[in-house]
């Protein structure tokens, strides 16, 4: 949304108290750029310690989808509402490298403590969940491809590991192979110059969507 030079003006001519009071009021309606400009104004916690704090609960709550584990349509449920919180972290605190880095120790530890779920599961139950966990694959190398090639040291030894849990799960690397993902860009840590346009490619030809299969 723009804004027309007069209004913004007339905007700079409100009195202090009309302008705090406008802006709290904006802020209540606003939960994320409440938190933004709480963090970068009043906070006392580097972006370094609030990314390690989400670190933290990733790997307790995929302990914990483990643990509590019902089907994989909840587990599919509660990969999106912890995605859900990277998401929220990233707004607030402008994380590009952890928006990679974080995405990518989420499907690492999915995979990591419930991928005998995964595999157990029947095919018509499989392939939501499956597609979904593709679909985030293929999000994550693409968003790793636009961070400086410096950050790929530090990410490699997840991807590693991601790619070997892939190669571990029948049914997934099934559906990784039908999908158009090549596990070794996992496995070594190499991503194609062209992953964009590989993704939307294989967007837009349907394969990332349950319906299709």
């Amino acid at each position: 949304m723009t804004f027309e030079k007069d209004f913004k003006e007339a905007l700079s001519f409100l009195p202090d108290k009309e302008k705090d009071k406008l802006i709290l009021r904006l802020l209540k309606k606003d939960k994320i750029l409440a938190k933004r400009l709480h963090f970068e104004l009043v906070s006392s916690t580097s972006l370094e310690d609030k990314r390690s704090q989400m670190e933290e609960n990733i790997k307790e709550r995929t302990k914990l989808f483990d643990k509590e584990f019902y089907s994989v349509g909840y587990l599919n449920m509660d990969i999106r509402f912890l995605s859900g919180d990277i998401t929220e972290h990233v707004k607030v605190t402008k994380d590009k490298f952890g928006e990679a880095s974080l995405n990518l120790l989420l499907l690492k530890e999915v995979l990591k403590h419930n991928n005998p779920h995964i595999i157990k599961a029947t095919p018509r139950k499989f392939k939501k969940i499956g597609v979904a966990l593709i679909a985030r694959a293929y999000k994550i190398l693409v968003l790793i491809d636009k961070l400086d090639q410096d950050y790929l040291l530090e990410l490699e030894e997840n991807l590693k590991e991601l790619g070997g849990l892939i190669v571990d799960n029948p049914p997934l690397m099934k559906m990784a192979i039908f999908c158009g993902l090549d596990v070794n860009w996992f496995i070594r840590a190499e991503i194609p110059e062209n992953i964009s346009e590989i993704y939307k490619h294989v967007r837009a030809e349907g394969y990332l969507s349950a319906k299709n299969y």
